[in-house]
């Protein structure tokens, strides 16, 4: 008798395999929605701002819960009016509304265009806030990333997500494949290399990436027990996320160079890898042989580490030049949002030209055409974000500061989320209707849960 927790294990790991992705430009058009949904959520939220003269609240020592009652009201207005305008459109465009991706480009630009002067014209006898940072810039890059990445990983389960969107088997884009580089960029524009900040040596670097093994081996071992789906081709049989971060942090800490010289190595790293790609080794990685030891079961996650690195190093090279560099800080904020627009059309006309003539996009290796092709979408998306400067009053969200101090217990705790409705639900069977209520609920749950927490002043930080 077939006692699996998970029956219809092979049917899932079926339904994510061999697909070809979606055209760049669709993906393009994606990455540019999700930053007009958080600028329009910044133009609504000057609309709806509350009025905190009321000082009779906090008059008397015994009307604190009062204090914290409003408070919490306030705040809980706040995280639904986030879901309502970021995290909800961003669901129905990666599923029901997939098919209207560029008409939504073109309505949203127009909506938050419309908004933005209104605004402006509505704030002309009030202090106009201060732009934000550059910080709280990448900081909404980042939680938009988590947010993208916390639906895709239960969407991509039900048939309501396009296959498009999910990973792609061998060569292609897709929306999906951007998970884990746009993740390592982010890290590599605001680390401490980066910075030009002392990170210690390499001992204390081992120790920083300590967390990160653990929580693969727990991966591994939680994946196994309860015999959970996995797509083998992705990273192979026991690597997974988590091994590829842990591996990009070692090779950073023996190789600890300064920022300035971290683009001519990454370059290095990236053509040899290249080189060695097309010379046969692509054609190793992307078939299905397979021998008994660990580099040959995991091939995809150990050989495509040299590219993430190479992408790291590119990473902390374009964060230094372009953020954090000492006539950086000297440049106007137009003239700072320009430079990035630029840089991400460059590396668009090096991705073209890379992926047409030396080899295709592929994800599963991390080839130069896929490095060039995520630091080209993520800092056009970053662009975006960085627009927020030209929004009166703007401000990050109660949502965006809450996953901001949270973003690794946000990524657990939707990986924990997707496991126990998947464990509870034969997602592939479920109809499109009982589809869009489950990942509203999760995503829902997920945002109350996280504002919840960073209300209550806990900050879940792993180290």
């Amino acid at each position: 008798m077939d006692s699996s927790l998970n029956p219809n294990k092979h049917l899932k790991e079926e339904f994510v395999s061999n697909l070809d992705g979606s055209s760049i430009l669709e993906i393009a058009a994606l990455l540019t929605i999700v930053p007009l949904l958080v600028l329009i959520r910044y133009s609504i939220g000057f609309h709806c701002r509350t009025d905190n003269n009321d000082k009779s609240v906090s008059s008397k020592k015994n009307d604190d819960e009062i204090v914290v009652s409003r408070q919490w009201k306030a705040y809980s207005y706040g995280i639904s009016l986030d879901f309502i305008f970021i995290v909800f459109p961003m669901l129905l465009f990666f599923t029901v509304l997939s098919e209207w991706v560029y008409h939504g480009v073109v309505l949203l630009s127009l909506l938050l265009l419309v908004l933005t002067v209104t605004a402006k014209r509505s704030s002309s006898g009030l202090q106009r806030g201060q732009s934000l940072s550059f910080r709280a810039n990448v900081s909404s890059y980042r939680v938009a990333l988590m947010l993208i990445t916390c639906l895709c990983i239960l969407a991509v389960d039900f048939t309501i997500f396009p296959r498009r969107y999910a990973k792609t088997e061998t060569y292609g884009t897709s929306l999906m494949d951007l998970g884990v580089g746009s993740f390592v960029l982010a890290n590599a524009i605001v680390s401490r290399q980066a910075r030009d900040v002392s990170s210690g040596n390499w001992i204390s670097g081992l120790k920083a990436t300590a967390p990160l093994l653990l929580l693969g081996f727990i991966r591994l071992v939680t994946t196994s027990g309860v015999d959970y789906q996995v797509h083998v081709t992705e990273y192979g049989q026991h690597w997974n996320f988590f091994f590829t971060l842990a591996a990009i942090s070692i090779l950073t800490s023996f190789v600890n160079i300064p920022a300035k010289y971290c683009g001519i190595l990454g370059f290095t790293v990236l053509a040899g890898y290249e080189t060695w790609l097309v010379s046969g080794l692509n054609t190793y990685l992307l078939s299905h042989e397979r021998g008994n030891n660990v580099i040959s079961k995991n091939k995809e996650g150990v050989f495509s580490t040299l590219g993430y690195w190479g992408m790291y190093l590119l990473g902390v090279d374009l964060g230094y030049r372009l953020f954090y560099a000492k006539h950086s800080n000297t440049r106007s904020t137009t003239n700072s949002i320009a430079r990035v627009f630029l840089v991400s059309l460059i590396l668009w006309i090096v991705t073209i030209l890379v992926d047409n003539y030396v080899e295709r996009i592929s994800r599963r290796t991390c080839n130069m055409p896929y490095v060039t092709w995520v630091l080209a979408q993520d800092l056009q998306a970053l662009g975006i974000f960085m627009l927020s400067s030209y929004i009166p009053m703007n401000k990050l969200s109660p949502l965006e500061e809450a996953i901001d101090q949270n973003l690794l217990a946000t990524f657990l705790l939707a990986n924990v989320f997707t496991g126990v409705v998947n464990m509870a639900v034969d997602t592939i069977f479920a109809s499109p209707i009982s589809s869009l209520v489950i990942l509203t609920a999760y995503a829902f749950g997920l945002s109350v849960i996280i504002g919840t927490i960073h209300f209550s002043g806990f900050r879940l930080k792993f180290w």
